[in-house]
């Protein structure tokens, strides 16, 4: 696809898929409500010198849940996006936190290398180990974009994790076409956040930020789907 096409596609597929952003919305005050309810839980029952230790681990192991759900929600966004589908993102609950936890070991494989160089380089000459450090992390920034796309496309953490055609998969498509989609996709965000901004923090506002919120992941998850979809 051309990067027009991309973006006015990723533009678009939002607004025609409103129960699917609804979900995700809800799950995503789910994860704001068991934080509140987590914090004043514990604050109070601080203040009446009990433990506070089950109230924070109940609270964190939800949001994790939530959170890898969420994740799993947006991969299969990707996925529609590499078939050139219009289809709706339907929530599969347990398919969708195995494929989050997926999602997160491939993300921690993919950055923990540059950081790791960047460490043993900085050891031996602290200018050396930034400039490097700082190139791998552009270089496995894109290498992660790819093996996002090839986990959302096969569902297969091994199909995901290999670095080596992932990179290849940066000069299949091309670098200056995922530079330029990815800039363009981070102009649009910046303005919906800086709009978002300026709703404030009423009740309004807040419901719109989190619609905003919503759209931003359904907008960069369907333009990363469809920009891998030219080699899927």
């Amino acid at each position: 696809m051309e990067i027009g096409e991309i973006i006015s596609d990723a533009l678009h597929y939002p607004f025609g898929h409103v129960k699917a952003l609804v979900i995700y919305m809800v799950l995503s005050f789910l994860v704001f409500l068991i934080a509140s309810f987590t914090l004043g839980g514990a604050t109070l029952a601080e203040a009446g010198g009990a433990s506070i230790g089950l109230i924070g681990i109940i609270g964190l192991l939800l949001i994790i849940v939530i959170g890898l759900l969420m994740d799993g929600f947006a991969l299969d966004i990707i996925k529609l996006g590499i078939e050139r589908s219009d289809e709706e993102p339907q929530l599969d609950i347990v398919s969708q936190i195995i494929n989050g936890i997926k999602y997160l070991i491939t993300a921690i494989i993919y950055f923990i290398i540059p950081i790791v160089v960047m460490a043993l380089l900085s050891a031996v000459n602290n200018t050396l180990g930034v400039i490097v450090g700082v190139i791998l992390f552009i270089v496995f920034a894109f290498a992660f974009l790819m093996g996002e796309c090839r986990l959302a496309k096969t569902d297969s953490l091994g199909y995901a994790l290999n670095i080596g055609e992932a990179i290849k998969d940066i000069t299949r498509i091309g670098v200056v076409k995922i530079l330029a989609v990815l800039i363009i996709v981070a102009i649009v965000v910046l303005i919906l956040n800086w709009i978002s901004s300026l709703l404030g923090t009423g009740i309004i506002g807040s419901i719109v930020s989190a619609i905003i919120a919503a759209y931003i992941m359904f907008f960069t998850s369907r333009a990363s789907g469809l920009l891998y979809s030219d080699i899927a």
